[in-house]
């Protein structure tokens, strides 16, 4: 895959804020705890996150491949 110009890399998110957290994803009661068990004691929100994205399919990423990013709020592996 390499030789045809083909990277595979990943991001492992923990949690993270979306709207289908608040349009019955979750209960109320949920969404006011969701994200308290990471050391960081929140949820993301997408701009904490969206960068990473870019940069991983980004030109500047080029010789990176095979590989998991995670964005746990410090917990580890999510």
């Amino acid at each position: 895959m390499i030789k045809r110009g083909i990277r595979v890399n990943a991001v492992a998110p923990g949690p993270f804020c979306t709207a289908l957290q608040v349009t019955g994803g979750q209960t109320p009661e949920n969404v006011q705890k969701f994200g308290e068990q990471v050391p960081m004691g929140r949820p993301g929100q997408p701009t904490e996150i969206a960068p990473l994205y870019m940069e991983v399919a980004s030109a500047q990423a080029s010789y990176v491949t095979g590989q998991v990013f995670g964005a746990s709020g410090g917990a580890g592996n999510p």
